[in-house]
């Protein structure tokens, strides 16, 4: 560090000892209700923030005390229309070898006490840790106020508008699931059974969703049941429809974390050497990690890893490549999540690029399982991401594309938008935030799910929700 004055702040996060059920023990960071971010997690210690002279010529000991303790998080509280459902898991607490939980946070529709005969289709909505229900657009109860301006503005507009359009019943009457699952490596577990991060996929779909469907008088059947969600969310979508083919009927997949792992980012992990640089012979150049609608590189591969290294070895950071690589990896020797690209050098371990092949490379599952996977399929998947998504993301679902688009006997007849130099987190039509006139991604996909279910549904099946 250059030499001079600088304000310093110290966080400890404290760990936890887990005799996982696969017979190691690891130290990891327990989630504590914050979901699983280091700098509001209770019980951690931090420093008030002091001013220090750093000189690099100098022996002077610079002094750092951990005084303060983070607080409890506040819980939010159920609502006429937001119900909270915890529960003890006993496939995780198996796994992790301790007490742990998931929650469901449910929307529920308009008309929902009124005919208290009426059973429900179910969205699950997928995506990071929720503070409360919180779709593409959140919850807001009350208009905008007057002192709100620009972009805020109009997010708040729209998500009064979807409020409005909820409770009045101009919307389908679903069930709408947002799922708290956070992990000790991340704000949420990627939705499906892991080696290192646990058996998530039949925490959700075996234990929680029945418990949410029985207390909420959900149709508790395939046919009527659909998921949705972006980014994180829309890796999640995808895997789980793929997963669980018949427990959804239809998955809405916006700007996907990689869905082919030739694409990994700007990394084609199955050909490529190494995943910090593009060599060749005369010189090599850093491979881009993030960038503007414009293509201005923002971040590197190179920058992004050692960033989360500082963070936390063994996968702790709680950031994006270290989960990645707690889900998609087998257990290394030490108990932790095997390595798939050396943090210092960038090199990549073909042999678990190998691995996350054959468990979790989503479009590689497809092609080589389309024969008995596909007539499970068929008019269940839809995505959509921008043409310049910041991550680079686009290039996967184009790969996958152009599989789908190929398919035959059966035909996969679903669809792909692309949002021409869109960045991340499109999610189709208006350009996001929705321009006046336009519709959140809710209000256009929920009747789409609705009419599918409706024309899918099994020959005589009830449609109470219909009202």
């Amino acid at each position: 560090m250059p030499p001079g004055d600088y304000y310093v702040q110290a966080v400890l996060n404290i760990y936890q000892t887990y005799h996982l059920s696969n017979g190691h023990t690891v130290e990891l960071p327990p989630d504590k209700g914050e979901g699983q971010h280091w700098n509001s997690k209770p019980g951690n210690l931090y420093s008030a923030v002091q001013r220090v002279h750093v000189d690099p010529n100098s022996d002077n000991v610079i002094h750092v005390e951990l005084t303060e303790v983070m607080p409890p998080i506040k819980q939010p509280q159920d609502t006429q229309w937001i119900k909270h459902v915890r529960i003890q898991s006993a496939v995780l607490t198996k796994f992790f070898g301790t007490p742990t939980y998931i929650t469901g946070i449910v929307l529920l529709p308009a008309g929902f006490s009124d005919h208290p005969h009426a059973h429900y289709p179910l969205m699950v909505y997928q995506g990071h840790f929720p503070s409360d229900w919180e779709g593409p657009m959140p919850f807001r109860t009350e208009p905008p106020s007057p002192d709100m301006t620009g972009h805020v503005r109009t997010v708040a507009e729209y998500e009064y508008k979807f409020y409005q359009d909820w409770t009045s019943g101009r919307l389908p009457h679903f069930l709408v699931l947002s799922i708290q699952h956070p992990t000790p490596y991340f704000d949420d577990s990627y939705a499906v059974n892991s080696a290192n991060d646990g058996p998530y996929g039949d925490a959700i779909t075996k234990e929680l969703i029945p418990e949410i469907e029985k207390r909420f008088r959900g149709i508790g059947q395939g046919w009527a049941r659909a998921v949705y969600g972006g980014s994180t969310g829309g890796w999640e979508t995808l895997a789980s429809q793929v997963f669980y083919p018949s427990f959804y009927n239809g998955a809405w997949t916006a700007c996907p974390d990689p869905v082919d792992f030739r694409a990994y980012q700007s990394v084609n992990l199955y050909e490529d050497k190494n995943a910090f640089f593009v060599e060749g012979p005369f010189a090599r150049v850093a491979r881009p990690m993030m960038r503007t609608t414009d293509g201005l590189v923002l971040n590197t591969m190179e920058g992004e890893t050692r960033r989360e290294l500082v963070l936390g070895t063994h996968s702790r950071s709680g950031d994006q490549f270290d989960i990645w690589q707690a889900v998609f990896s087998p257990v290394g020797d030490d108990g932790y999540p095997k390595p798939i690209i050396d943090p210092m050098t960038g090199d990549i371990d073909h042999t678990v690029a190998d691995y996350w092949k054959e468990h979790y490379d989503l479009s590689y599952i497809l092609r080589t399982n389309w024969k008995t996977l596909g007539p499970g399929l068929v008019g269940k998947l839809h995505f959509t991401v921008g043409t310049m998504d910041t991550f680079y993301l686009n290039n996967a679902v184009s790969l996958l594309q152009d599989f789908l688009e190929k398919t035959n006997y059966p035909y996969y007849a679903g669809d792909f938008e692309y949002g021409e130099k869109q960045p991340h987190c499109y999610t189709g039509g208006p350009i996001d935030p929705p321009g006046v006139g336009g519709l959140t991604w809710d209000q256009r996909i929920f009747p789409k799910e609705a009419e599918w279910m409706q024309k899918t549904a099994p020959k005589g099946a009830a449609m109470s929700w219909i009202y």
